[in-house]
């Protein structure tokens, strides 16, 4: 890979949100955290390539902390 894409990628962006939002229905706040981490790692080993995952780590933690 040639680093982190960070335009729009998803050819039905909204549905993809959608589809993350539903499978949190009627889990308890831990199970979600659970399941989100577990997304991550899947995702992380799909992607492969540790410098965009460094990137996209980056990016995230500078978007989840940005006031």
């Amino acid at each position: 890979m040639s680093g982190l894409k960070t335009d729009l990628n998803l050819a039905r962006p909204d549905d993809v949100y959608n589809a993350i939002v539903d499978a949190h229905k009627g889990l308890s706040p831990a199970q979600s955290e659970a399941m989100n981490a577990a997304l991550v790692l899947l995702l992380a080993n799909h992607v492969g390539d540790e410098a965009v995952i460094a990137e996209a780590l980056a990016a995230a933690r500078r978007a989840a902390t940005k006031e």
